[in-house]
């Protein structure tokens, strides 16, 4: 079977993706809960030297973006990093890469609509989060049972409205620090009490697995590009700009936190960009700034909702799912996937229920574990890619990641790093206490699948 013979078999979805709409869905996916909720916990680790875990955290993305990058012009198709693995190194990665991220996007799901439950309490603290939760997730399901088109629009108009906001909150924090020379803000505070890193360099590493959760989701441009108008054109461009964006982003915005708001006040408040504002007392700002934070999350999950979909699809057409997964409607998409794929939003909104104080943070060291195993097989299928690429002698590609193989080596490494760093963290030992045994099922189904493949049996 040839690579072309993939991509054939994912045809259907509609090319109606922009340039403009891929570099935001990127920025929409990672922009998202990570930052506006989830930087809480990570300053609760680390303390300022937070910055360093996000810089370290942004270090691995921007590798990982470079080896997306240069698979995702030599074939572009829906499977991705799922279909790259099952071609260059074989039909098992390939299968568990896709159920692996599935599974983790799903549940990472579920960590936004938890999160919006939350928010939402700031202006209805009498409202159950979970009604909240379900009223969000039926509209966004809708947008995406409409068409790519639709999506496209939806979170362009979401991802702006973040854009935006970053950048006024960056724009008007620094004026208030550096502006109106108020000693009580300022990077003074960066090494106040118990300095820089209050919980040593364990906390400011153990910080770095919440900024990989973060960052999650930059990767889906790889995805949509097989719904792009010019993959090609618009993943360069896309690829460029999104990761120094995101860096700028949260290293931007988390030093002007930092700098306005003691570290162990943010730690134990709600979104640390909420706290800045009720700090100021600036009028309305910090209602305003909570809408920011629900448009935020709101983003995010509508663009996972349409990551988990597609991964789904690419499943079910390269026979490693119900073929039922594998059928568009009359809008190319890809109905029944989503379908399953809001399967996320069940075990948050349980969760939610039973957990209300932990909800979050269940979620995201369950999901975790997909998410890591994910990227490191991204940087283990680049080495393959190049490889075989050098055997065959094909030629140069247009885009290259600088300094292979160390540049993937370093990324590899790292990821594996912060994987292994779970297991000594209380907070996150869920992540493989959940996750080898997922992959070792998921390895014993790939094998049940195939054999009941070479028998005759009717496929799954």
């Amino acid at each position: 079977m040839s690579f072309e013979q993939i991509q054939e078999r994912e045809r259907g979805l509609h090319r109606k993706l922009t340039s403009q709409q891929m570099s935001m869905i990127a920025i929409g996916g990672a922009i998202g809960t990570g930052l506006f909720l989830g930087s809480k916990f990570a300053i609760g680790f680390a303390g300022p030297s937070v910055i360093l875990s996000y810089a370290i955290g942004g270090l691995i993305g921007l590798l990982l973006m470079g080896c997306l990058a240069e698979m995702v012009v030599a074939h572009t198709t829906s499977g991705s990093f799922g279909a790259y693995a099952e071609w260059y190194i074989s039909p098992l990665a390939g299968f568990l890469v896709r159920y692996a991220y599935w599974s983790c996007i799903v549940l990472a799901i579920g960590t936004e609509v938890t999160a919006v439950g939350e928010y939402m309490a700031f202006w209805f603290p009498a409202v159950p989060p979970w009604v909240w939760m379900a009223a969000f997730s039926a509209a966004l399901i809708g947008v995406n049972a409409m068409s790519v088109n639709m999506f496209g629009s939806v979170e362009y108009v979401f991802s702006s409205i973040k854009i935006f906001s970053i950048i006024g909150f960056v724009v008007a924090g620094a004026y208030v620090i550096w502006g109106q020379h108020n000693p009580q803000f300022g990077p003074q505070n960066l090494v106040a009490g118990a300095g820089f890193f209050p919980n040593g360099l364990w906390g400011m590493w153990v910080a770095v697995v919440v900024s990989i959760f973060s960052y999650l989701s930059i990767e889906m441009i790889a995805v949509a590009a097989g719904e792009a108008e010019n993959p090609e054109q618009a993943v360069k461009r896309a690829f460029k700009a999104t990761i120094f964006r995101l860096v700028l982003f949260y290293l931007g915005s988390l030093s002007i936190i930092l700098m306005i708001v003691p570290w162990n006040r943010i730690s134990t408040g709600g979104s640390p960009f909420v706290t800045v504002m009720e700090v100021l007392k600036i009028p309305y700002a910090a209602g305003i700034l909570n809408f920011v934070v629900v448009v935020a999350a709101l983003s995010a999950m509508n663009s996972q909702i349409y990551i988990t979909t597609r991964m789904m699809f690419s499943l079910s057409r390269a026979g490693d799912a119900p073929k039922i997964l594998g059928r568009l409607n009359a809008r190319g998409v890809p109905i029944f996937s989503l379908s399953l794929s809001t399967l996320g939003v069940a075990v948050a909104t349980i969760l939610a229920l039973l957990f209300p104080q932990q909800a979050f943070l269940l979620m995201v060291s369950i999901s975790m574990f997909g998410a890591m195993f994910t990227w490191m097989m991204i940087f283990i299928t680049h080495l393959f890619f190049r490889r075989a690429r050098r055997l065959a002698g094909n030629a140069a590609l247009p885009f290259r990641l600088w300094f292979f193989p160390f540049s993937t080596l370093l990324g590899l490494s790292l990821i594996v790093a912060v994987l292994i760093t779970t297991w000594f963290t209380p907070d996150f030992h869920l992540t493989l206490v959940f996750g080898v045994p997922y992959i070792a099922f998921m390895v014993g189904l790939f094998a049940l699948i195939r054999r009941a493949r070479r028998g005759g049996e009717p496929g799954v």
